[in-house]
């Protein structure tokens, strides 16, 4: 329960420091080293302990989707022996952990915050697990990914089949025999969809609307051109699809085995079973039914049409810059529905396993000031909330294409610092 707004602090027992960044994941790291870089004291409170999430939210064969010479925070740019290839989930835990010890922040681990709000003569009350404090700032640096979304409907499933979140999922071994659910094309329902896939278990996948993504194309991974031809420096209030562009589903693509595109259409000839987008399960008597609607070939079509985009954007880029780049033959599906299936018997498909792998909602019910939309998203410019010294840092499209990931969390730290560094300055001016 979050205590009432009317409980005070107690002036003696309450620590104070100048700034308190919330998280301690690649956000809460890159702006911990920039604050102590200038020289300016702060705490890092993390809930559990340095790449959490990396560590236990993420299946066994999990691995980025952007190269690696893409992970550039603050003073540990990438340097390993593979540059264009794609960190695996060990990988990935040891170089977050190796940041947080070359510069040993003052990180407060296993500690939660359970409450943040403004007081009126200036500065915040932060409630922990591990006592009270009062900052003169506060970056938020949780992400926007925190409680696993399931729905309701899956209620009605019986016990028997064991139901996951993708957060939960971690190989194809450790699930019971017999034939898989998977619920949602995000990039973790369509790698996980692959992972199974792959391990020779019959796998049935709800298609939802995500976007796909080319790999390589004309000779040079995507990531390259993209970033060549200025895409990622798109600011979302230059974006052509504005503000809406924070809404939008990441394009499923993998790194694994060196990095390739995910075509849903081929595992389908492949003998994957797909549906469209998950709508409800239905109970009658013993028969329980998986119910979809009849989407499944204008999803497949609009993840082609964002795949083509893709592909005609740096078509157009090379075209305007004269580059000399190998012609690609034209994009064929190897794959249509010849019907759009709208239930499926699970006793009869022989499903034992569901995996729920349709995304997360935020929970900011631990912050009681009023910079929240009426969906319950924070309003923020770069991470600048209209409650002044309270910041975010790390959601996805804060800034740019970069602003969630290992790309440009670091940039958007840096935009933060010159708000932060002045007001310090100031109190110690009048100290």
């Amino acid at each position: 329960m979050i205590p009432s707004k009317t409980t005070p602090l107690h002036p003696v027992t309450a620590r104070r420091v100048p700034v308190a960044i919330v998280g301690g994941g690649q956000a809460g790291l890159a702006m911990s080293w920039l604050l102590q870089r200038r020289g300016i004291e702060h705490i890092v409170f993390e809930r559990h302990r340095v790449a959490h999430e990396w560590r236990e939210a993420r299946w066994d064969s999990f691995c980025l989707v952007t190269p690696n010479w893409q992970c550039r925070l603050p003073g540990w740019p990438y340097a390993g022996r593979d540059p264009h290839g794609f960190m695996l989930k060990d990988e990935i835990v040891a170089y977050l952990e190796g940041y947080a010890a070359s510069f040993a922040p003052p990180l407060c681990e296993g500690t939660s915050v359970t409450r943040l709000r403004p007081l009126d003569d200036g500065g915040f009350e932060l409630k922990t697990t591990s006592g009270d404090w009062i900052a003169g700032q506060v970056v938020i640096a949780t992400g926007g990914y925190h409680t696993p979304i399931v729905p309701r409907s899956a209620e009605r499933l019986p016990a028997p089949v064991l139901q996951l979140h993708s957060s939960n999922y971690r190989n194809p071994h450790s699930l019971p025999a017999g034939a898989v659910l998977v619920v949602g094309t995000g990039q973790s329902g369509c790698q996980i969809a692959e992972d199974l896939h792959l391990a020779g278990r019959q796998v049935h996948l709800a298609v939802g609307t995500a976007p796909r993504s080319p790999r390589v194309y004309r000779g040079k991974e995507v990531t390259d051109w993209l970033t060549e031809s200025g895409y990622y420096d798109i600011a979302y209030e230059q974006h052509p699809q504005k503000e809406t562009v924070r809404e939008k589903t990441n394009h499923y693509l993998t790194g694994r085995d060196g990095g390739r595109e995910i075509d849903l259409r081929r595992f389908a000839r492949e003998g994957m079973q797909l549906y469209g987008r998950f709508d409800e399960i239905h109970r009658d008597g013993e028969r329980i039914e998986v119910r979809f609607i009849a989407d499944l070939k204008h999803n497949l079509d609009q993840a082609d049409a964002s795949y083509l985009a893709i592909r005609a954007s740096i078509d157009q880029y090379i075209a305007a810059r004269g580059i000399e780049a190998p012609a690609e033959a034209p994009y064929v599906p190897v794959w249509e529905p010849d019907t759009e299936p709208t239930s499926l018997d699970l006793q009869a498909a022989g499903i034992t396993t569901v995996i729920w792998a349709i995304g997360f909602a935020a929970d900011y019910r631990w912050i009681e000031a009023p910079l929240f939309d009426g969906r319950g998203r924070p309003v923020q410019r770069r991470g600048v909330t209209g409650v002044d010294g309270l910041y975010f840092l790390g959601l996805p499209w804060q800034n740019t294409w970069g602003s969630g990931r290992f790309a440009d969390v670091g940039r958007d730290a840096e935009y933060l610092l010159e708000h932060i560094a002045p007001a310090q300055l100031d109190r110690r001016a009048a100290s």
